[in-house]
């Protein structure tokens, strides 16, 4: 009996020994826990604010290949790449310049001068974004097609592909814009941003692992979730840079040649003055046409349904009248004769 029970004394004490030692364990990894988040945090914040500068930029383009739309909406700025973006290797990104280029030109026929530009977009390794084609009214009510057509093309060849695009037009464009936009430390940030959430997930996934109750291993996965969340949205935005860097955007205003007025005597335009009163014309011919139709359609129906029933009370009323002096003049007797 005393044998029997010193082993299971001996079991009780092994026992509660295991206990105490899963106990300290799950306190520390969920101690760990938010003391790793915030180092991470820490460390994120740090790395941004301390992020080296970034080495003189040298203005050499990155070869561009055909891609994909990458991100619409309504015609997204483009990036244009002032030289190679390094692997993180180094810890640095060189300089990053955002492109956009429009354009307003006139052309003999804006159908035509938007295809050939859609056409220049797939040469070069691009795409057509929008197109649009529509009909516009001249002073002078004439009917002519007008055009705008946005493209990306290969940053590298922008000033080849503005070339050709004016070559479209005889003379020098209406309009003709190029905004550059410098976004090295926004992509910088994300880089950063990145390797630390990177490093955290890591780190969670570790705790993840080693956690053995079920409360801890709960507000492990939800605090991984959040991290992976804010890794896709960083990766999304770097991949929005890094593809959208390719390709330069260029809207163009395709307006018709139609219009132009070439006779000009001292300031003074004659076709001017005659188109004007042609106009003049017109529009009081429509203004006339337009009385008429509200006359026929509008007008003369309320005439009809106010003043016919009118019409025929007062011409009934007459004709009792007449009718009635008739019979009272009918029944008077003529007077006899004198002698």
């Amino acid at each position: 009996m005393e044998l029997l029970t010193g082993d299971r004394r001996l079991e009780k004490e092994n026992n509660y020994r295991g206990e105490i030692a899963m106990i300290k364990r799950n306190f520390l990894a969920s101690s760990l826990i938010p003391i790793l988040l915030a180092a991470s945090l820490l460390a994120t914040g740090l790395l941004a604010a301390c992020s080296p500068a970034a080495a003189p930029p040298q203005e050499v383009y990155v070869e561009g290949a055909a891609g994909a739309p990458v991100m619409e909406a309504p015609a997204p700025p483009s990036f244009d790449r002032a030289s190679n973006i390094q692997a993180q290797t180094g810890g640095t990104a060189e300089r990053i310049v955002i492109k956009n280029a429009r354009l307003e030109i006139v052309v003999d026929k804006p159908d035509q001068s938007m295809e050939t530009i859609g056409k220049l977009a797939e040469e070069m390794g691009g795409y057509v974004v929008s197109a649009n084609l529509y009909q516009s009214f001249l002073a002078n009510g004439q009917e002519v097609p007008r055009a705008s057509i946005t493209i990306r093309v290969p940053a590298e060849r922008l000033d080849e592909a503005l070339a050709r695009i004016e070559a479209e037009s005889g003379r020098l464009p209406l309009n003709k814009t190029i905004d550059s936009q410098d976004v090295t430390s926004e992509y910088t940030d994300l880089q950063s941003r990145l390797r630390n959430l990177e490093a955290a997930e890591a780190q969670l996934t570790k705790i993840m692992e080693e956690a053995r109750r079920t409360e801890d291993v709960l507000s492990v996965y939800n605090q991984l979730v959040q991290v992976r969340e804010q890794i896709e949205v960083i990766k999304g935005q770097i991949k929005y840079y890094d593809e959208s860097a390719r390709l330069s955007a260029i809207s163009v205003e395709l307006i018709a040649s139609a219009a132009e007025q070439a006779i000009t005597i001292g300031g003074w335009e004659p076709v001017g003055v005659v188109k004007s009163a042609i106009q003049a014309l017109i529009r009081a011919l429509q203004v006339i046409v337009n009385i008429a139709i509200w006359l026929v359609l509008f007008a003369l129906p309320v005439l009809v349904v106010i003043v016919l029933p009118v019409y025929l009370i007062v011409r009934g009323l007459l004709r009792w009248r007449a009718r009635r002096k008739a019979r009272r003049a009918a029944q008077v007797p003529s007077p006899p004769p004198s002698g």
